[in-house]
């Protein structure tokens, strides 16, 4: 990818990639939000394509998985294994990292600082080049 392109790709997913709208709940409760992907990435082994998705976490569960629900276009479900996840400053945004490789563009880690963890994912092992989308955070307050 030229540097124009890649500027123009980062771009691109810093200000329309990801838009977390997470709902109320404290860090010991399920992790739920919203957000938007402009083009098709890597959770793992789960292929997402652009699209408006739901999203939830429970950190209490044993098996780590986060799940993917499609809110537009055809509907579609995914659940991604969460291999780690590490604690996050409450003051820092809500993002994806990306990280490109020539097999595609993977999701690195899901931060959530509104619940205080970082969802940490699988990448393959390439040379990479990393991106972050950053994203504002607006708090549901309709009592959910």
């Amino acid at each position: 990818m030229t540097s124009i392109g890649r500027f123009a790709y980062a771009t691109l997913l810093a200000f329309a990639a990801l838009n977390f709208a997470p709902s109320l709940a404290s860090a010991q409760e399920s992790a739920h939000g919203k957000f938007t992907l402009t083009r098709e990435v890597q959770f793992g082994n789960a292929r997402v394509p652009a699209g408006d998705y739901e999203f939830s976490f429970d950190p209490d569960t044993t098996s780590h998985m986060l799940s993917l629900n499609k809110m537009s276009g055809a509907p579609a479900g995914y659940l991604v294994l969460v291999p780690s996840t590490d604690d996050v400053k409450p003051t820092a945004l809500s993002r994806l990292v990306l990280e490109i490789t020539p097999k595609g563009t993977y999701v690195s880690s899901m931060q959530l600082p509104e619940f205080g963890m970082t969802l940490n994912f699988n990448v393959p092992s390439h040379p990479a080049e990393r991106q972050i989308a950053k994203a504002a955070t607006t708090a549901a307050g309709s009592g959910q």
